[in-house]
């Protein structure tokens, strides 16, 4: 019988919530297509809450359904046509809009590609617009949480050249101000979790980003609310976390479905 994950005091990562919903996934395969999720954590060799938790998402994509506990396979993992899942064919604008009226928040994508913060999409919400970009986004990604998040991602060699090109400045009194404070933060702040910021690129404004990883490609998920509401601000990093990882395990799936490895 294989040895448990053990449960470790940081969250998982996205990725690895990918990995271990494909297990369960394939455990479901291999048992004809049903299964207890005591049996199923016991074959994927994943603690029993990672199991309920993962079930429970893979519920949510229509991918499993739960038959009064008893997980039932919907359709096998490389699945035919038009079988994809809901929220990656929204597609990434839709997705962002919904999600800043579910959060209440102003909800942004960016990316980091060719050496640079690609802020590539923003929520459509006229009851939470979106920070006013006063100062590039591109050079000050030290200061607002989608680009820490971002940067905490890039190999040190890769940051640190991002660093030299775009010199850590104060934009607000809360801002880090100096390339060495900068750097301790960054060495103190878990890489794949949220990371929260308060009126460092805007004042008046809190923020906070989930990252998302996928193959090399650096990406983050990143929302913004008025200062004054920055009471809500954690619980709406994780429910943020939450829907990305959803996501990711919905893409990967459709990516599966398509005959291609995720």
């Amino acid at each position: 019988m294989p040895h448990h994950e053990r449960e470790s005091g940081t969250a998982p990562t996205l990725i690895q919530s990918v990995r271990r919903a494909v297990r369960l996934m394939d455990q479901l395969e291999r048992r004809g297509g049903t299964g207890s999720a005591k049996q199923l954590a016991r074959e994927a060799a994943l603690p029993l809450p990672t199991a309920y938790h993962l079930l429970r998402t893979l519920v949510h994509e229509g991918l499993v359904r739960n038959d009064s506990g008893a997980y039932r396979l919907v359709s096998p993992l490389r699945r035919g046509p038009g079988c994809g899942t809901h929220e990656p064919a929204l597609g990434i604008q839709a997705w962002v809009d919904t999600l800043s009226r579910e959060l209440d928040a102003a909800v942004y994508f960016a990316r980091y590609l060719d050496g640079e913060v690609r802020l590539d999409t923003v929520s459509r919400n006229p009851a939470r617009p979106p920070v006013g970009e006063w100062a590039d986004f591109r050079a000050t990604a030290h200061a607002h949480a989608a680009g820490q998040s971002l940067l905490l991602q890039l190999e040190p060699e890769q940051r640190d050249e991002h660093l030299n090109r775009h010199r850590v400045t104060a934009l607000t009194a809360h801002t880090v101000a100096t390339r060495g404070e900068f750097d301790r933060r960054l060495a103190t702040t878990p890489r794949r979790r949220p990371v929260l910021e308060h009126q460092e690129y805007a004042l008046g404004t809190a923020c906070a980003a989930v990252p998302i990883t996928v193959g090399t490609a650096a990406a983050a998920v990143a929302l913004s609310i008025p200062a004054a509401e920055g009471a809500r601000l954690r619980g709406l990093a994780d429910r943020l976390q939450e829907r990305a990882e959803r996501v990711l395990i919905a893409q990967t799936f459709a990516v599966a479905a398509a005959g291609h490895e995720p």
